[in-house]
């Protein structure tokens, strides 16, 4: 498998033939994340994540999905720092769930695959074991498997979530400006936002039956993260020198398209 899903380089699915002695180290070490501006987010992130991320819309039709914004440069995560750590409370479950993912042809049948590339593989026994000495499952990897169904069953809620404000027109295309500390102007656009008032318009029975499924929540806590918008983009006048353009920005300031589109 190429690398189609932002963080993954190599990854290939896991059986027993090939990664019967095989461990994972993990550790606090994002910077395989250190690439991608944003990347997809479940539903039941909203809450916490609209305390330090701006959440938006991207895609089109079946494909809009939300993300967090990380960075407003393509190919730059503004949370991770120079130790490859992560600088926020809440860590997306996208970026937690690596270096595995399901992969599927048909959406119904679905194989847990592995990252190959990630420096924590290894057949030197360190971390932990994805089979025991019979080759059959360890705890570890059941807990993994148990991880990648509910993040899938939360991305097709998600998915559907999607339609309808689709449905009901609530999106539209976004752009934001800023004018950070230093004067410097910054236009970040490529994404959609929740029309505010498009939804004050709808009618009551929309309006209730949005609020009898938690919609409503998550729309008032994407519209609540946009407050986030400037805080992120302020994080990038430590890597951009004082004498970039604005042009240069501007460019440079659209959320990578293949992020919300990413397949669970």
């Amino acid at each position: 498998m190429t690398k189609q899903l932002l963080i993954y380089e190599k990854a290939v699915p896991v059986t027993r033939k090939r990664h019967g002695d095989v461990s994972i180290k993990a550790g606090n070490d994002y910077a395989f994340a250190k690439g991608v501006n944003s990347v997809p987010l479940m539903a039941t992130e909203f809450d916490l994540a609209s305390n330090e991320y701006a959440i938006v819309f991207s895609g089109e039709g079946k494909d809009v999905m939300p993300a967090v914004l990380l960075g407003i440069r393509d190919g730059e995560n503004l949370y991770i720092d120079e130790n490859g750590g992560w600088n926020a409370k809440y860590i997306p479950a996208f970026v937690r769930r690596y270096p595995f993912v399901f992969a599927s042809q048909d959406r119904t049948t679905f194989n847990l695959c592995i990252d190959e590339d990630f420096p924590g593989v290894n057949r030197r026994g360190v971390g932990e074991r994805l089979f025991d000495a019979e080759g059959e499952r360890t705890q570890y990897l059941q807990n993994v498997l148990g991880f990648l169904q509910a993040y899938q069953a939360q991305f097709e809620a998600t998915r559907a979530f999607c339609q309808r404000l689709t449905e009901l027109n609530l999106l539209e295309a976004m752009q934001a400006q800023f004018v950070l500390r230093s004067g410097q102007r910054i236009t970040l656009g490529g994404f959609m936002s929740v029309n505010r008032d498009r939804l004050k318009s709808l009618p009551g029975d929309s309006l209730a039956r949005l609020a009898a499924t938690g919609d409503l929540d998550l729309i008032y806590a994407h519209l609540h993260s946009q407050r986030h918008f400037t805080p992120t983009a302020e994080r990038v006048v430590r890597v951009i020198g004082a004498g970039q353009t604005t042009e240069t920005a501007k460019t440079a300031a659209n959320p990578q398209k293949t992020a919300a589109t990413a397949d669970a």
